[in-house]
């Protein structure tokens, strides 16, 4: 009889087996990778503990796991950064551009616009597109003419059965950073509003088992002092997870930073968010595995996610065999000669004063416009040009992005208004010597916090430390934010007319309101900005600067010491103090 019933049990054990079936979906994703396509930086010259070709080693080893079926994803930024994708932007532009060559090798599935590929320009980002062998999509791009997605707005990838849909949205901040030329025919639509109307449209018309968000967007919708209410939020991802009823999981980047949470939705079910920073450094790694009954419907459904780092990998050899050619032709371009400096610099300094690196970049803006004042900001958190031959790789040292330098007319009171917002995201108000002169992120209980790498955190985005040129000025620390600068002359000496209007050089990502000098600060509406830009040039700075170098030969990089900070005494112990914990005992390198 026992026996019996165990022969019956293993029969029935057995049918469950066999009417019942599991589907096991790997989704990997990289976001933000800005051109580190090889385990190099052709910046700074030294070995990267990341990139795509370390990343791919990983790809083709979950894709050679047969108990699941694999999704490659890429979350936007890849057409800027790295000389690599430079040079086939603007210089090889005639050959397939790198980016398609290597997605299209790696047998991505589909991938997301972000806001630095718009940044490329129609020419380049249009022919990316055509060259992928999957869509690029960004739904809430729209296309002014006739109402719809001027890109793909989602996709379907079916593995083994099972259907998936990827929902693609770009964040809506780009009008407010880059000129319109970038973007012709084109707004950008808030990521709620358009993720509630396109889930719907995706569930209704497709049914699909899984529901992916690919959203180049953040997930601090408080970034810059934005409210998590404003229409038209950058860094909405969060807010998408928690009000968008219908996603399993939702893939972000665009903050560079590490992410790997659940939130709860308004119908109290989980949703799995994602963020594998910048570089290729991580790859998201979501396993869904979906329980099916004897009838073939959906009985559960498990979500969980990691993220892996790529340095424990080696580049995959194949991929940098594929693609040596292109690799020696970029190691080469980078060496290419532009001029001489007589001395090392570094946008180090900047945090704390007049800095010489800040004041070239000022001083060759002011020369290649003819205005009569230059804002400019360091770029990168620490960046130093090291004295003797300047080459190409320098010049992204020197300037990381591809801003156009735009001529535009303020009057003298809205740029006193442009230099306080700056610095009153920069400096704190000191009272007295064991203050500290930077902001720096604190806790509850004003106790400086560190970030997951362990470093400390200054409050406010360093690139929008805009100091002057073409301007004397003195920067009381301890006058309250709003009443720190006082612009006592000109450069040379003429006085400063608050009812002037000046000539005003600036790159075009504060030109178009990014940052908020010009609109939080100056107080002029988008509008405003426009019919303020008198020129623009249609090339990136980047170039423009290399040209002036070259035309010049040999340089001697100086300080304009057109401003300073005061009272001396007060913040000369803060600043030892506050560089110590910024940069830790390390000599300002890179």
């Amino acid at each position: 009889m026992k026996k019996f019933a165990l022969s019956l049990f293993m029969l029935f054990a057995a049918y469950l087996a066999f009417s019942q079936h599991s589907v096991n979906i790997k989704i990997l994703e990289t976001s933000d990778v800005h051109g580190a396509i090889f385990p190099y930086d052709f910046i700074r010259n030294e070995t990267l503990n990341a990139g795509l070709a370390r990343a791919y080693t990983y790809i083709k080893q979950e894709r050679a796991n047969p108990n699941q079926q694999v999704i490659l994803l890429d979350n936007g930024d890849i057409l800027q950064g790295q000389p690599t994708v430079y040079y086939s932007n603007f210089v090889d532009t005639l050959n397939p551009n790198i980016v398609s060559r290597v997605f299209n090798y790696m047998k991505y599935d589909a991938g997301t616009v972000g806001n630095h590929d718009i940044e490329a320009g129609p020419k380049v980002y249009r022919k990316v597109e055509r060259e992928f062998n999957f869509p690029w999509m960004a739904a809430n791009a729209v296309d002014t003419r006739t109402g719809k997605p001027t890109f793909k707005p989602y996709t379907i990838i079916e593995r083994n059965g099972v259907k998936v849909a990827v929902l693609g949205l770009i964040t809506p901040g780009i009008s407010k950073w880059l000129p319109s030329i970038l973007w012709p025919n084109m707004k950008f639509n808030d990521m709620i509003e358009s993720a509630t109307y396109w889930v719907k449209y995706i569930k209704q018309n497709e049914n699909p088992d899984i529901m992916v968000g690919l959203f180049h967007s953040g997930h601090n919708p408080e970034y810059g002092g934005a409210s998590p209410s404003d229409s038209l939020n950058e860094n909405a991802s969060l807010l998408v997870a928690q009000k968008v009823p219908g996603f399993d999981v939702i893939l972000i980047g665009h903050d560079h930073d590490e992410f790997n949470q659940k939130v709860q939705n308004v119908n109290g079910d989980s949703v799995l968010i994602l963020d594998p920073r910048s570089s290729a450094k991580l790859v998201s790694d979501c396993s869904i595995t979906l329980n099916y009954d004897k009838d073939g419907k959906l009985t559960s459904k498990h979500v969980s996610g990691q993220l892996v780092k790529t340095a424990k990998f080696e580049p995959d050899p194949q991929f940098m065999n594929e693609f040596k050619d292109y690799y020696n032709t970029v190691s080469e371009y980078v060496k290419e000669p532009v001029g001489t400096f007589t001395k090392t610099i570094s946008s180090a300094d900047a945090y704390f004063g007049p800095c010489d690196f800040i004041d070239f970049i000022n001083q060759s803006q002011l020369d290649l416009t003819d205005t009569d004042i230059s804002f400019a900001a360091p770029l990168s958190f620490i960046s130093k040009i090291k004295e003797g031959t300047i080459t190409v790789s320098d010049m992204f040292k020197l300037y990381r992005y591809e801003n156009f330098l735009y001529t535009m007319m303020l009057k003298g009171s809205e740029v006193d208004a442009y230099l306080e917002y700056s610095v009153s995201l920069w400096f704190n108000t000191m009272k007295e010597p064991s203050d500290h002169l930077l902001k720096f992120t604190t806790d509850a209980n004003g106790y400086i916090v560190k970030n997951k790498q362990g470093q400390v955190e200054l409050v406010n985005r360093y690139y929008n430390f805009d100091a002057a040129a073409g301007i004397n000025y003195i920067v009381d620390v301890t006058k309250p934010d709003g009443d720190k600068v006082t612009i006592l002359s000109m450069a040379d000496g003429t006085p400063f007319n608050p009812n002037k209007m000046y000539k005003v050089a600036v790159n075009s990502y504060r030109g178009n309101g990014g940052g908020g000098h010009l609109t939080k600060g100056a107080g002029l509406t988008p509008e405003q900005l426009q019919e303020r830009i008198v020129n623009s040039t249609d090339r990136d700075i980047r170039l423009l600067l290399m040209n002036y170098i070259k035309s010049k030969g040999t340089i001697t990089p100086k300080k304009l010491n057109s401003w300073k900070i005061v009272p001396d005494k007060l913040v000369q112990n803060a600043i030892k103090t506050d560089r110590l914990l910024l940069f830790g005992s390390s000599n300002h390198n890179e």
